[in-house]
């Protein structure tokens, strides 16, 4: 356990949040979110985190970790075809994680998810969250739209807003 990333997670708190994420993001996000699953099947879910709580912290918990938590306390894998994706965002660790159910895990892939978050994290380097949020949301739109194209009468199984944690 490395002592930057420790005093990075106890100092950082819900304004953090609030500072990258005013609501006028958040409801862009979640616009982005709502444009794109008419496009396809499936369900896409954001969360972001200013930092971890310090028990887990202290455990070593990962980013990666975490979102696998996450993806499964919003219920992303409840879909009717197994195409929930949940993207994360660690702010603490400046970490975004894809968690993809098995569905369109099968057909996408590690490497192509992990292009997208680096694509991100890239764009949060430069102060730019919100478009690096909308970024990879139109990237994995992309793929959900080439695997689970939308067919008529497709319902919203899960809700659009983001989640802040």
């Amino acid at each position: 356990m490395r002592l930057g990333r420790v005093l990075r997670h106890l100092f950082s708190g819900p304004w953090l949040v609030r500072g990258y994420f005013p609501k006028r993001s958040l409801d862009a996000i979640e616009e982005a979110i709502r444009k794109s699953e008419v496009t396809h099947r499936g369900e896409l879910r954001f969360a972001v985190e200013a930092a971890i709580e310090w028990r887990p912290l202290f455990r070593g918990q990962t980013a990666r970790q975490r979102a696998i938590e996450v993806f499964s306390q919003l219920r992303v894998w409840d879909t009717e075809e197994n195409s929930g994706v949940l993207i994360y965002l660690l702010l603490a660790d400046r970490d975004v994680e894809i968690v993809a159910d098995r569905g369109i895990d099968a057909r996408v892939g590690a490497a192509e998810w992990e292009r997208i978050c680096k694509e991100m994290e890239s764009l949060f380097r430069q102060g730019r969250f919100e478009e690096g949020v909308v970024t990879g949301i139109a990237a994995i739109t992309e793929h959900l739209a080439r695997h689970f194209p939308a067919r008529k009468g497709d319902q919203n199984e899960l809700p659009d807003r983001p989640v802040v944690l």
